[in-house]
């Protein structure tokens, strides 16, 4: 079987330095995230300080002009993937399922698009059923009558969700209630007895599951069954997952479940010259990048290049991987 190895804040505003191919004047770019207690939105600011500190390098060389980057906190995937197709986001981060739905148009749940571009990958990020510590959920079929957040329309989390509670055969009566709540609201409500149990599609640690493990002894369960099984046979984008004993105080044992790639998205349409200097921005500083988060810390080039990346490499991500000799 395949394996994987496993806060609210404004959103930076940094200046990158430009190479000579870019043009003149200052260009500003968004990158989309996700809730602001994610990795995502850690990952898009993590982006915008490497091009900060490639600003503070080329204005020493003379560079004085180029970018201005924003990654401020959205709804998480298929929002980021329709707001890049609208023209209305440079970047996104990206669960690689959505990724793959929508540049070859396989759900109706997110924007189909041709002309989305991948630029590189990120972290694995494992589906993760996280429950109250007295709940009496051991498996995904012992959520009936339990109240379950599903995760807010647009993210990535609420789509995966939706995907396994189709391939259970457990539509929304088998649950006792259904909730909506976003990344930042339901550990909160797991801990004040709102909710039994909430999804998320996330990278390990993240501060946001910690509050539920840390706070009221949350636990992460083991989803390995013949339906996650299948779903890593008939989709590429996927993998096991193993979650080690120990990452929250309160998980005592390893977990495995299924998961995929955060991904950075774009589109044919921006500018390659662009595309070039963001890439170029994270790979030249990439050991700095991989000190944000504890997700980051085994990054690699190679596996950033390949691994959960569905569309066609963006060209100008192209010119730099070349470059580098990475591809050919």
């Amino acid at each position: 079987m395949k394996k994987l190895l496993t806060t609210s804040a404004l959103a930076a505003m940094v200046s990158l330095g430009a190479s000579a191919s870019v043009q003149a004047e200052t260009k500003f770019i968004t990158i989309g995230t996700g809730g602001p207690t994610g990795v995502y939105f850690v990952a898009g600011n993590a982006i915008c300080r490497m091009i900060h500190k490639e600003a503070a390098e080329g204005r020493k060389e003379g560079r004085k002009h180029g970018f201005r980057c924003a990654a401020p906190s959205s709804n998480g995937s298929t929002y980021n993937l329709a707001q890049i197709s609208q023209g209305e986001f440079e970047f996104g981060v990206s669960q690689s399922d959505w990724q793959h739905y929508a540049v070859n148009g396989t759900s109706d749940k997110v924007v189909n698009d041709e002309g989305f571009r991948a630029v590189f990958s990120v972290h694995p990020e494992p589906f993760q059923l996280i429950v109250a510590a007295d709940s009496g959920i051991k498996s995904w079929m012992d959520l009936e009558g339990k109240k379950l957040n599903i995760g807010n329309p647009g993210s990535g989390q609420r789509g995966t969700t939706e995907l396994l509670m189709e391939r259970y055969g457990t539509d929304r009566d088998f649950f006792g209630l259904i909730t909506e709540m976003t990344s930042s609201e339901h550990s909160n409500a797991l801990c004040d007895g709102n909710i039994d149990a909430f999804t998320y599609v996330v990278g390990v640690p993240n501060s946001g599951v910690a509050v539920a493990t840390e706070g009221c002894g949350a636990q992460i369960v083991t989803l390995n069954t013949e339906v996650e099984q299948k779903l890593i046979e008939e989709r590429p984008f996927y993998a096991a997952t193993d979650i080690p004993a120990g990452v929250y105080s309160s998980q005592k044992e390893d977990v495995t479940t299924f998961g995929g790639y955060a991904t950075i998205v774009s589109h044919e349409n921006v500018d390659p010259d662009v595309v070039y200097e963001v890439v170029r921005a994270v790979f030249e500083n990439l050991d700095d990048f991989r000190g944000l988060h504890p997700a980051f810390a085994n990054l690699e080039p190679e596996s950033m290049i390949n691994n959960g990346n569905s569309a066609p490499l963006h060209e100008g991500a192209v010119r730099y991987y070349r470059e580098k000799g990475w591809i050919e």
